[in-house]
């Protein structure tokens, strides 16, 4: 089977030279690469006919006689995006030169499927089960984790978005907050099966991102175990349709907490900045003591560094370190699904897991 012909066209060698990489990286010897950092051989190239898969080119390179070649996607790198211009032509993706480069990647791979499919030789990552939980109420917990799951989806990531409180209140973001109401869900849901997520998957919504729907009340009043989200997280990871099941957990710590920071794959702390949440995400880090430190990742939310901050109290004696902080989302209770995606730290938290 052919290759796909993947050329990079940029006169800025350190421009080309990261973005070469990542394709060596994700795609080693499943292309051929080219990459043309001299104009006068630029010229001479695209003077014959030439027939390319993707082409990725800067906008002082750009013409529309590319367009006389046979060119599947063609991407044009630009310093500055201009609304109006970015759909002056479909033949034509325009992307942010000087974006993050996974971004600028994942957007040229997401938009030229099914050129980088190549199935099972292909370089897949596993599916990663990504716990989103604290150890305080009301430190932006669920903020966090529909902000990223939207974030990732951005980012032509498979999501998968389960809501693991034992009262659901996370419906409020949606479009469509209307619960599960079939009998025989919840008949299935109390089965516990091994492949439960097969079982109740054409239950699953869409609002960017999948999700499951909320329940219809309280797990205790459903008679529900709370393993049912471990066991729905398990079983969605088993059916490889997904990059990311992002489980978002209520703070409290016992057994099927515990379960849960067990089966994921990375786990993402919430705390915000006052005494109180800090004081308990200390206490989390205690009851935590021997797991691995790579798999946490401590996230300071609703930051604000002209307010009170007890994470630099040294009487508190902070066990952990933040690693990213979000800044205070201005106008939060209009925000929807699709702008919290763009929020920049939002976007850097989804970078890292990418």
């Amino acid at each position: 089977m052919k290759k796909p012909r993947v050329i990079i066209a940029d006169t800025d060698a350190a421009y080309t030279i990261p973005l070469q990489l990542k394709f060596v990286e994700e795609f080693f010897n499943q292309i051929d690469l080219e990459i043309i950092t001299d104009r006068s051989y630029y010229d001479k190239l695209f003077s014959t006919p030439q027939s390319v898969d993707v082409l990725i080119v800067s906008e002082d390179l750009y013409s529309d006689n590319l367009q006389r070649h046979s060119i599947r996607h063609t991407f044009m790198m630009q310093e500055e995006l201009d609304q109006e211009e970015s759909t002056a032509s479909l033949l034509v993706n325009r992307i942010g030169k000087y974006s993050s480069m996974k971004e600028i990647f994942n957007e040229i791979v997401g938009k030229s499927a099914p050129t980088f499919d190549f199935g099972d030789k292909g370089k897949k990552a596993e599916p990663q089960i990504i716990l989103v939980t604290s150890a305080a109420g009301g430190v932006g917990k669920t903020t966090v984790a529909m902000g990223l799951s939207a974030a990732l989806a951005k980012n032509y990531k498979r999501v998968l978005y389960i809501n693991a409180d034992r009262l659901q209140n996370f419906q409020a973001k949606l479009t469509n907050p209307a619960p599960i109401t079939a009998n025989e869900v919840y008949a299935k849901l109390l089965t516990g099966s091994k492949n439960i997520f097969a079982d109740i998957r054409h239950v699953v919504r869409e609002e960017g991102f999948q999700y499951l729907p909320p329940f219809k009340a309280a797990l205790m009043s459903l008679g529900l175990p709370y393993r049912i989200f471990e066991q729905i997280a398990l079983s969605a990871k088993q059916s490889k349709n997904y990059d990311f099941i992002v489980v978002d957990a209520d703070s409290a710590f016992d057994e099927g907490k515990t379960r849960l920071i067990d089966a994921a794959d990375k786990v993402i702390v919430v705390t915000n900045q006052c005494r109180a949440a800090v004081f308990a995400t200390n206490r989390f880090y205690e009851s935590i003591s021997g797991a691995s430190s790579e798999k946490f990742l401590y996230v300071c939310s609703n930051f604000d560094r002209d307010s009170d901050n007890a994470l630099t109290d040294p009487s508190l004696r902070l066990r952990f370190s933040i690693n990213e902080y979000l800044q205070h989302f201005h106008g939060f209770d209009k925000k929807n699904l699709d702008a919290l995606s763009k929020e920049k730290d939002v976007q850097k938290l989804a970078y890292l897991l990418i």
